[in-house]
Parts: structure tokens; C-alpha cells; sequence
């Protein structure tokens, strides 16, 4: 019975090994950034944001391309790349929700609408499976209000 267990745990956790590992390599060069929001600005809605992005190229989810990914836009979130004991958070796979939005089809902006008050943006690059590259490309987490 324990060779059964054993056997299991072990084809388990090699079935999700590459989800784990973030097989996609990044540039060591590649950075995600805001092009047309700094940090603490005051904005009124609707709010157009603009992705940046530079020592890689864009591709839609599902294109299997060197040194491209699709963007994905974390709202109202906790930072990517900050965890709990000061070393980085790596995130496995990406999820689709209001404060995860993908932007699969190779989208370089977008235009939310966000209620006023102060909101977190931060910008992360997901492969063509929506899984963080390795290493992680991610932005900085900026805050904002919206008026």
C-alpha cells in the first residue's frame, strides 16, 4: 500500500512540476513597465493605462515564440514579487478574475473603469500558457486615485 502512495505522490507532483517551474525563459534584460501613469497620480475616469515593455516582444496566449508574452494587468491585489519573508513571491499560473485581467490577444493598452477612490496596479508578463516567465517579469506595483 505504501509503494502505491509513493508512487502516486511522486507521478503527482511530476505532473505539476512544469507549472511549478516556470519553463518559459524570460530576457535577462526584459522589463514590464507603465508608460502613461506614474506612481501616485490622480486620474479621472474612464482610465486609459499603457503597457510597456522592453527586451522582449508581445504574442498572443497560446503562441509558442522565444523571448514574447502576453501582458496581464493585476488590480487591487497583493504585489507579485514581495513575499511574506522578504524574499520573492513567484506566482505558478495566472488567474482570470477582476483583479487578474489577461490580455491573451496581445493587447499593449487597455481602459478600465475603476471607481474613484485609490486602486494598485501592477503589470506582470505571462508565456503563452499564462504562466510567469523565469525569471518572473513583472513591474513595479503602483497606486493611483481616481477622482
Amino acid at each position: 500500500m505504501k509503494t502505491v502512495f509513493a508512487s502516486a505522490a511522486i507521478a503527482l507532483s511530476l505532473a505539476y512540476t512544469p507549472a511549478f517551474a516556470g519553463e518559459t525563459p524570460s530576457s535577462p534584460d526584459a522589463k514590464v513597465y507603465f508608460v502613461n501613469i506614474d506612481d501616485g497620480a490622480t486620474v479621472k475616469g474612464p482610465v486609459k493605462v499603457v503597457f510597456g515593455l522592453s527586451g522582449m516582444g508581445v504574442a498572443p496566449a497560446g503562441v509558442e515564440k522565444d523571448n514574447t508574452g502576453h501582458h496581464h494587468l493585476l488590480i487591487n491585489r497583493a504585489p507579485i514579487g514581495q513575499g511574506e519573508d522578504g524574499e520573492d513571491e513567484f506566482v505558478y499560473s495566472i488567474p482570470a478574475d477582476e483583479n487578474h485581467i489577461h490580455y491573451g490577444g496581445g493587447q499593449t493598452e487597455t481602459t478600465l473603469e475603476l471607481a474613484p477612490g485609490e486602486h494598485t496596479l501592477q503589470l506582470v508578463l505571462g508565456d503563452l500558457n499564462h504562466i510567469p516567465h523565469n525569471p518572473p517579469v513583472f513591474s513595479d506595483v503602483i497606486k493611483i486615485t481616481v477622482e
